[in-house]
């Protein structure tokens, strides 16, 4: 049985009459690529943003690492990274400025180059934020999720907008952290995505969770209700194409 980084007991976060989350509960494990899915405000965020010291709970329970969310926030934020969106990053800074700066936040030094180059950004240490390519912009941002060694990192709709190539990349990427002991927690809006990634998914609606299982577990599931697709699942997917006719190399430029 795998042990449990994060736990959650009964979360609900109300804001006057509306309740955003109504009183969920799971467990991610240690080492996993753990899915948070739902359409636009089903109450995914605000449950990240609970578990992230960024938001107070109404009621429930939330421990991370056998941390208590209520009696040490600070703790916690200590062994977390969250990925931050563009507004997060100073705009006249460099690459390696920014990881030195954050890296003061935390009070820890950093080889800012060899953190880039586990993103594949050595050669852009020098560049602002502002002037790289999309791609290149999110794998930066998972590199900052990464400066104080954490034990979990939050990623927030990590590919969206991106190319194929890109978006296959940072899916490699996000395996790589994974497998360095990392636990990852994603949100995502691309099925096929989460199908890839993550080994379970929580699918939150309404602010409850509906359904928690393997990606293949909730599959199966649906296809023993009689469920079948009114096209026809081919071998490959036209992305698959995508990539096969142009490449699976950075293009960054």
């Amino acid at each position: 049985m795998r042990a449990p980084i994060i736990s959650v007991r009964n979360l609900v976060k109300k804001y006057d009459d509306f309740t955003a989350v109504g009183g969920i509960s799971f467990e991610v494990y240690k080492g996993e690529i753990f899915g948070l899915l739902g359409p636009n405000g089903a109450g995914k965020t605000t449950t990240l943003e609970i578990i992230e010291t960024l938001r107070a709970k109404t009621s429930g329970e939330v421990t991370v690492d056998g941390i208590d969310l209520d009696k040490h926030p600070q703790q916690i934020k200590k062994i977390i990274g969250v990925q931050l969106q563009a507004a997060g990053y100073y705009p006249m800074l460099n690459l390696v400025q920014i990881i030195d700066l954050f890296a003061g936040l935390y009070n820890k030094k950093v080889d800012a180059l060899a953190l880039l180059d586990t993103v594949n950004l050595r050669e852009k240490s020098r560049n602002k934020y502002k002037e790289l390519s999309g791609g290149q912009k999110q794998r930066f941002s998972i590199a900052t999720t990464l400066i104080n060694d954490p034990k979990v990192i939050f990623l927030d709709e990590p590919t969206t907008g991106l190319d194929p190539q890109a978006r296959r990349n940072l899916w490699e990427l996000i395996r790589q952290v994974r497998d360095r002991g990392t636990t990852v927690v994603l949100t995502t809006h691309y099925m096929d995505e989460a199908e890839e990634l993550c080994e379970r998914v929580a699918i939150i609606d309404s602010g409850k969770i509906v359904t928690l299982d393997t990606p293949n577990g909730l599959i199966d599931k649906l296809v023993a209700t009689g469920f079948e697709r009114k096209k026809a699942v081919k071998a490959a997917s036209l992305e698959d194409v995508f990539i096969a006719m142009t490449g699976k190399e950075y293009r960054d430029s």
